[in-house]
C-alpha cells in the first residue's frame, strides 16, 4: 500500500470541505456496506447523490444511472465498485469537474490513481470515510 493514496491533506480537504458526494454503487440495500456509509455522508452533513444503473431513490436522495445524468455539480465521486471497474468512473469524475476520487476499501487502481492527481484532482484509495473519521477521534 502507498500512503499516497491516504494522503492526509487529501483526506482532510474532501471529509471538511467537499459536501456533494456521489455514490457509485449505492442501492436501496441497507445490508451493503455503500448504504452504511452513504447515511454516515449523510449524518455527517453530506449531501448524497445515487449512482446505480436502476437509479433508486436512496436515503430521500433522487438517483441516477450514471454519473454524466447528475444535473448539478459534484463535489466528490466515492466508488463502490470492484478495482478492475472503478478506474472509469475516476476519469468520469475528472471529465465532470469533480474536486476528489473516493476509492473505497480494497479498491486499488494505481493507473487511475496517476491519471486523476495528474489532472489536478484529490484522490485516496483503499479506505473509507467511516475509518478516516474514527482515527481523528
Amino acid at each position: 500500500m502507498s500512503t499516497s493514496w491516504q494522503d492526509r491533506t487529501a483526506v482532510d480537504t474532501m471529509l471538511d470541505e467537499l459536501q456533494t458526494w456521489a455514490v457509485v454503487g449505492l442501492s436501496g440495500d441497507p445490508g451493503k456496506t455503500a448504504y452504511r456509509i452513504a447515511k454516515l455522508l449523510q449524518q455527517r452533513g453530506k449531501k448524497i447523490v445515487p449512482i446505480h444503473p436502476s437509479a433508486p431513490t436512496v436515503l430521500g436522495e433522487q438517483g441516477y444511472a450514471s454519473l454524466a445524468e447528475v444535473p448539478f455539480p459534484v463535489d466528490v465521486v466515492d466508488v463502490f465498485r470492484r478495482s478492475e471497474a472503478a478506474g472509469t468512473f475516476a476519469d468520469e469524475a475528472v471529465a465532470l469537474g469533480a474536486k476528489g476520487v473516493w476509492f473505497q476499501l480494497g479498491v486499488v487502481d494505481e493507473d487511475a490513481f496517476a491519471r486523476t492527481t495528474d489532472a489536478g484532482v484529490l484522490m485516496v484509495m483503499d479506505t473509507c470515510p467511516a475509518i478516516e473519521w474514527d482515527k481523528r477521534g
